[in-house]
């Protein structure tokens, strides 16, 4: 497995990294666009600071994480799946500082302010997803431990645009598709309505993305938490 690292800064420094890197999602998030169709999502651009995006795009996992057809669910591989969790945060500092970003209480705070969902009593889950030509996701709402979904594309291939994912009807018709350019996002509230997916298409290459949520004290995959279980 290809890991990223970069040394820890001093204390001072990291503190600095930190406030910058929450600024930047603050502004991130006062841009955002919303629209109800096919169900409330938001659109945000240039979502995470340069020096996280260049942690997540470097990193290159063991050929077991990246995924073709997964028979239309992620969990079907859940062994093989990438997180930044402890481990992977105590060894790069770009990673630490962009999960301490969205764990912030500034960025939990804005992002009640801007969709209404509590992030009160919720933990910090973020997944890097690795897929290639053949992968689909079937139509699903995130309803349930997940509390808020933000997904963002990550791929620098010419045609990833057309990567992003399927936002869809409650008969799995996709109605609009996500953008799929580098570093936007799409966040949503789960609920009954928000069904996505990814219709089959081709995949030239490797399509990356970051998958954030915050999830409730019934998540049991603690292993995948950024720091720990919700309290």
């Amino acid at each position: 497995m290809m890991q990223t690292t970069q040394s820890r800064p001093d204390k001072a420094d990291e503190a600095a990294a930190c406030a910058t890197a929450i600024g930047h999602f603050l502004r991130t998030v006062g841009t955002a666009r919303e629209s109800d169709v096919p169900f409330r999502h938001w659109t945000l651009d240039d979502v995470i600071p340069d020096a996280g995006c260049e942690a997540l795009v470097a990193w290159e996992p063991t050929d077991g994480s990246v995924a073709g057809d997964t028979g239309g669910r992620r969990e079907t591989r859940n062994g093989a799946r990438v997180f930044v969790e402890p481990e992977a945060r105590s060894r790069d500092a770009r990673l630490d500082v962009m999960a301490r970003m969205f764990d912030s209480p500034e960025a939990r705070s804005a992002i009640t302010a801007l969709c209404g969902v509590s992030l009160d009593h919720t933990a910090l889950r973020l997944e890097l997803s690795l897929d290639t030509d053949g992968f689909w996701l079937e139509p699903h709402t995130d309803i349930g431990a997940k509390k808020l979904t933000l997904l963002i594309p990550l791929s620098i291939h010419p045609e990833a645009e057309q990567w992003g994912t399927d936002l869809m009807n409650a008969d799995g018709e996709s109605v609009v598709r996500s953008s799929g350019r580098f570093n936007t996002g799409t966040l949503f509230v789960p609920g009954d309505d928000t069904w996505h997916g990814f219709a089959r298409r081709p995949i030239e290459g490797l399509r990356r993305g970051l998958i954030v949520n915050f999830v409730d004290s019934t998540w049991r995959a603690t292993r995948e938490l950024a720091f720990g279980p919700a309290v």
